[in-house]
């Protein structure tokens, strides 16, 4: 599986590649999935650029999206998108239309509420655990761990020499993790690194503008990356049949 991550929290002011509005993000989408993305995570945009739950933000990018792609969807649910729990778990509770799953970061206050509201729903829950916070520790104790999607290993390191060592560090800390599927990644210097690892341990991985601006010292495209990650994923799979 490879997730493609659309835009994240950047904004304008990280070029004109990463999309912002509907239409933008079912286009980059659509080039993405074409490219062999199989997965989709987005984050909604109000018109101003901030990152929103809200019904009105969320309905016409969801459905811009299933307009052009038939993979599932997901979308954030980031505490920096709606800060007070109570209100992120009410926001869930108003949407109008549904993604497939949603992100929940496991460290964030009122994770757990927000992740029940979402099962309630019939969304499947993300569960991401990010490094260098208790996430994990919190996911191996939650009653919910058996019943998420998947756990979203997520690797806040940056720096790309210590990257692979903070991810191989992270998935011990997980365990078993409910018996629940893994997808590892990183961002910005890990972003590649540990999709390389992701890679040799058979694991579903992402990569995408929320990611990485650049493959190297070029910028690129959502496609663009799939393109680069689906050649370097194939690469650790050849690497390990030798």
């Amino acid at each position: 599986m490879l997730q493609v991550c659309l835009n994240g929290s950047r904004g304008a002011g990280d070029g004109t590649a990463v999309p912002l509005t509907p239409s933008a993000v079912a286009e980059s989408a659509a080039a993405a999935v074409a490219a062999g993305a199989t997965d989709v995570h987005v984050h909604p945009k109000s018109p101003c650029g901030r990152d929103s739950l809200s019904p009105g933000v969320l309905t016409p990018v969801l459905t811009a999206l299933r307009e052009r792609v038939r993979v599932p969807v997901g979308v954030t649910t980031g505490a920096w998108a709606e800060p007070d729990p109570a209100a992120r778990v009410a926001r869930v509770r108003a949407w109008t239309v549904l993604p497939d799953h949603a992100s929940v970061n496991w460290h964030e206050p009122g994770a757990e509420d927000v992740a029940a509201a979402l099962l309630e729903r019939g969304v499947g829950v993300e569960a991401g655990i990010w490094s260098g916070t208790d996430g994990a520790a919190r996911f191996a104790a939650s009653p919910l761990g058996p019943r998420v999607l998947r756990v979203l290993a997520e690797v806040t390191d940056p720096v790309p020499d210590s990257a692979v060592t903070t991810a191989r560090a992270l998935l011990a800390e997980l365990g078993p993790a409910h018996g629940r599927p893994v997808l590892l990644h990183g961002e910005d210097g890990s972003a590649w690194p540990v999709l390389r690892l992701a890679g040799r341990l058979g694991l579903a991985t992402r990569i995408g503008l929320e990611d990485t601006l650049a493959d190297g010292e070029r910028a690129c495209s959502n496609a663009d990356l799939v393109t680069e990650a689906l050649r370097l994923l194939a690469n650790s799979r050849m690497t390990q049949a030798e």
